[in-house]
């Protein structure tokens, strides 16, 4: 069964915010509005926005996913510093970044999951080296349980997996998925201001404000800007809420509980210790039913320690990279 390590290491000692590529012969900075994104239309009548990180020619295959009311915007630092390792696709979830919602309305955590699965078939790529932020570590859990045979590791950071202690920040995330009020609180959100609704995401996602890496903030604006001109997006982030809270409920038969005992993928689980929305219980109790399993705890990172301690967690990543390798 999996194991758990407490990394001692804090966020303040990572090396300074400048990204750019791990490999030398590359060198290239990670533009924060992210790499050229792609339209894919893919079978099942799914469409996708997809950045492809540029990448050593004998780079890895990989795919990053993102959490709720995230984009692909989520990974572009991560996928810079491990480009000389990971060729790595990030995909905008169905509703989410500049993807469409899905074409029959259905936000469950399957239909995301199923988007993701389809977007590695397209490639021929796999399997590849899954990874997922927050509800995009649930939908790596569900694909790495259903086609194990398209995904070769796993890298789960603040997965948002079942957990049943309420918190402040969770019982208003809850909130969104109520059939009336949801649709209601969502849309409140979304007629922020992009700045405010940006720097809201701020404050809930990252333990110290001050490690947005520069440049972050205003590629999310713009991308809020795109956002708040979408009549779909208060129901996606509602729905897609509605989706992860059902995929979490024990008996839910194809959902995260069953789910986690068939993953046999070797797992790196990331966690940050002062992350609001998932407690590090939630990843210790995941582990137990993960085979082939470590659990690190990040002590002052947050929600998104893959943006708040970049440098860190690639490091992390090339061990469990190196770890699994045959």
């Amino acid at each position: 069964m999996g194991h758990a390590v407490e990394d001692k290491r804090a966020v303040s000692e990572v090396p300074g915010p400048e990204v750019v590529m791990a490999a030398g012969d590359l060198g290239v900075a990670a533009p924060y509005d992210g790499w050229p994104a792609e339209t894919l239309s893919l079978p099942g009548e799914i469409t996708l926005s997809v950045r492809t990180t540029p990448s050593a020619p004998d780079a890895a295959p990989a795919v990053m996913v993102h959490g709720l009311g995230g984009s692909a915007l989520n990974w572009t630092t991560s996928s810079a510093l491990l480009a000389d390792r990971l060729a790595a696709r990030a995909p905008d979830l169905p509703g989410f970044g500049d993807s469409p919602p899905p074409h029959d309305g259905d936000y469950s955590l399957n239909t995301h999951m199923r988007a993701v699965e389809a977007l590695i078939e397209a490639d021929g790529r796999g399997p590849v080296h899954l990874m997922g932020n927050s509800m995009g570590g649930a939908v790596a859990v569900l694909l790495a349980a259903r086609r194990p045979d398209l995904v070769r590791t796993l890298t789960l950071v603040s997965p948002a997996l079942p957990y049943w202690t309420p918190t402040k920040w969770r019982s208003q995330i809850g909130t969104l998925a109520l059939p009336v009020v949801g649709p209601r609180l969502s849309g409140r959100v979304t007629r922020l201001s992009p700045a405010q609704r940006v720097d809201g995401a701020i404050a809930l996602c990252f333990a110290d404000p001050k490690a947005v890496p520069p440049g972050w903030r205003d590629a999310a604006i713009k991308d809020a800007e795109r956002r708040a001109r979408q009549t779909y997006a208060a129901d996606a982030l509602s729905r897609s809420t509605r989706g992860l809270i059902a995929a979490s409920l024990p008996r839910s038969a194809d959902g995260l509980v069953a789910a986690l005992d068939r993953v046999k993928a070797p797992t790196l689980v990331l966690h940050g210790g002062r992350d609001l929305l998932v407690p590090v219980a939630a990843s210790r109790r995941a582990i137990r039913h993960l085979t082939n399993a470590r659990l690190v705890v990040l002590p002052q990172a947050g929600h998104v320690a893959q943006m708040e301690a970049p440098h860190l967690v690639a490091r992390l990543v090339r061990a469990h990279l190196d770890s699994a390798t045959p």
